[in-house]
């Protein structure tokens, strides 16, 4: 296992931290998912007040079954945005509580989704206070926040210079946010990425159109090894549901130097097909056809008709499409068949796409049951 550095938090992270949210059978089973996390040497571990009972096994875990002393490890717990002081001030108390520590390494704000969220943070007296009062207290030693929003909100975020450290969605399949990292890099906060496996493209389940085109290696270990060459990120979530799950993650950790000739050779594959099957429909994803006036989502459903349509990642992009209209600021956007052809997005696409036609197309290939957040 390797180690990097927290950003301005000086700590020294496994490049995966363990994700309790899918450890929720029981504490001793969350307690034999710790130990052989911590037995392949990962040192951080998460979870969060909205994970159902996930701080309150681990709390029990950390008393009564942990293999090594507290000091040895990392632990990062979240909290909702709320406009209000007393509210976050309680459930600061309350997650120290349920984790049944004197002091909690990071403490992230879950969600920092809207402009009003934004707004809450940046008002001196709501949330935040309390954050910072926990922070100088020694409740919590550093601060950060986790984020679904556009990448415009994650950047005035990242900008108010409140935080150390940033969780966010970034992978092989989703690269928008590459300025968030950037700029995360430059005000030195530690990049904590999201789900990289489920989000990134449920790659622990590859159609075989995408399995072809990584060999030899698999989607996962592909989408692995584009991250960890990335220097500005500093730990990969990975969120085991059964010791099983372990497996592979010890090599994978091991060799993260500089992409090889035979994984470029991936990474052509894998453009060039995404060129050829989806030919002059193809989405660049600049965002510029925002917004939309009948709110949909358009930059989302397009990039998962690119991914359906290039690489057979149907499963994963009906999964994506249930959840519009179904998962609030957690998965903005309205479906694809709520466009009515009003043409303002015409004009302001570069590719000339006519975006109407390709609307309706995703939502007859993806449209199905409607999804909603795994902890919702």
């Amino acid at each position: 296992m390797h180690y990097r550095r927290f950003g301005k938090t000086n700590l020294n992270l496994s490049v995966f931290s363990l994700g309790t949210m899918r450890c929720l059978a029981s504490p001793s089973a969350l307690g034999l998912m710790v130990e052989e996390a911590i037995a392949l040497g990962i040192n951080h571990f998460e979870t969060a007040r909205g994970y159902g009972k996930s701080e309150e096994y681990l709390g029990q875990v950390l008393v009564s079954s942990l293999p090594v002393p507290r000091e040895k490890i990392y632990i990062t717990t979240k909290l909702p945005p709320t406009p209000d002081y007393a509210s976050m001030r309680g459930q600061i108390d309350e997650s120290l509580a349920r984790l049944k520590l004197s002091y909690i390494d990071c403490l992230a704000i879950h969600g920092i989704n809207t402009s009003e969220h934004l707004a809450w943070i940046e008002n001196s007296q709501g949330c935040m206070k309390a954050l910072q009062e926990a922070k100088r207290s020694g409740k919590v030693r550093y601060l950060g926040f986790s984020t679904h929003a556009p990448l415009e909100t994650i950047l005035a975020t990242i900008g108010t210079d409140l935080f150390d450290f940033v969780n966010l969605h970034y992978y092989y399949f989703f690269q928008r946010n590459e300025a968030a990292i950037a700029l995360a890099r430059e005000k030195d906060l530690g990049v904590f990425i999201i789900s990289p496996v489920d989000k990134g493209g449920q790659l622990y389940a590859p159609p075989e159109t995408l399995k072809q085109l990584c060999q030899p290696f698999s989607p996962l270990e592909f989408n692995y090894r584009f991250l960890l060459r990335d220097r500005r990120i500093t730990t990969l979530s990975f969120g085991a549901a059964k010791l099983e799950d372990f497996q592979g993650i010890a090599k994978i950790a091991d060799g993260h130097e500089d992409f090889t000739s035979e994984e470029n050779k991936i990474r052509d594959r894998l453009e060039k097909q995404l060129k050829e099957t989806l030919g002059t429909d193809r989405c660049s994803q600049c965002h510029l056809c925002l917004p939309c006036p009948e709110g949909i989502n358009i930059p989302e459903v397009l990039r998962l008709r690119n991914l359906t349509v290039a690489y057979d990642m149907k499963s994963f992009g009906e999964y994506r499409y249930g959840m519009f209209e179904n998962a609030g600021h957690w998965f903005p956007g309205r479906k694809g068949d709520r466009c009515t052809d009003c043409g303002e997005c015409l004009p302001r696409c570069p590719e000339k796409l006519d975006i109407p036609k390709l609307l309706r197309d995703t939502h007859n290939r993806l449209n199905g049951k409607p999804r909603r957040r795994l902890w919702s």
